[in-house]
């Protein structure tokens, strides 16, 4: 068999006797992007929550207690995983469990759960700095006609702090899909991990890994554009109707912002 000579023989001939490895790397890297975005934003949120629940005097002391033990709890949880590596945190969680638990977890599920932690630490405080960014106003107001912590949360608060957020939970997604080529070390078999197998081949590393980058990039590429037109939409129209007068009502059209 004759060998390609030139740069784009061998981006051809790569593609052509490895696309199948891609192609699953590809699949797995959105899996767990996708899985570990929203399990993360699920776990942050839950965070974000517990932390901004309101703790006085006139509470029980029990429920003083508790709520401050959580708070640390969570807040060791979250600067460990903010202040290490997920590769790192992947080779202790993994092998770790393996040594010390003598624990056989499958490599997928293991990244999942290591994605989702990681994510989670971030989501937390993206997701709590987007509720107290929120007028207190719309709080005290909730509260004043007799609705509940929970009720104000669900109903008033997070429904805003979540679209508020939603640029940096795009972001954390966008991270994640090139966030989860550090978990080869693991052997999890994603788009970074197929690169390595079908380069050692051939020993044609520039080639394949520029097949791997441009894969990157159009999925990179395609999600950040799908997620401005979720904003977009989110946000409405430019202009909407407001109806005025007495009797007969008449539309008039606003320019959103003004």
């Amino acid at each position: 068999m004759d060998l390609p000579t030139t740069f784009f023989g061998w981006i051809g001939f790569i593609w052509e006797e490895y696309a199948p490895l891609f192609l699953k790397g590809t699949l797995n890297t959105l899996i767990l992007a996708i899985a570990g975005t929203v399990l993360g934003f699920l776990l942050g949120l839950m965070v974000a929550v517990l932390r901004t629940i309101p703790v006085s005097k006139r509470d029980h002391l029990l429920k003083r207690v508790l709520i401050r033990i959580a708070n640390g709890v969570v807040s060791v949880y979250i600067e460990i995983f903010r202040g290490t590596p997920m590769i790192v945190q992947a080779m202790v969680i993994y092998y770790g469990a393996m040594q010390l638990l003598g624990a056989d977890i499958p490599e997928m599920g293991a990244a999942i759960f290591i994605i989702s932690l990681n994510t989670g630490a971030y989501m937390s405080e993206i997701m709590r700095g987007g509720i107290l960014a929120l007028d207190k106003g719309q709080k005290e107001a909730a509260e004043a006609i007799g609705m509940t912590h929970w009720q104000t949360m669900t109903s008033v608060i997070l429904p805003q702090a979540i679209r508020n957020a939603l640029p940096s939970i795009g972001n954390e997604f966008i991270v994640n899909i090139k966030d989860s080529s550090v978990l080869n070390v693991i052997s999890v078999s994603e788009l970074f991990f197929q690169g390595k197998s079908a380069s050692g081949t051939y020993l044609r590393y520039y080639e394949t890994f520029f097949i791997i980058a441009l894969i990157y990039l159009v999925l990179t590429f395609i999600f950040s554009r799908l997620l401005r037109l979720l904003e977009k939409k989110l946000d409405g129209p430019d202009t909407f109707i407001v109806h005025a007068g007495r009797g007969r009502q008449r539309a008039v059209r606003v320019k959103k912002g003004a």
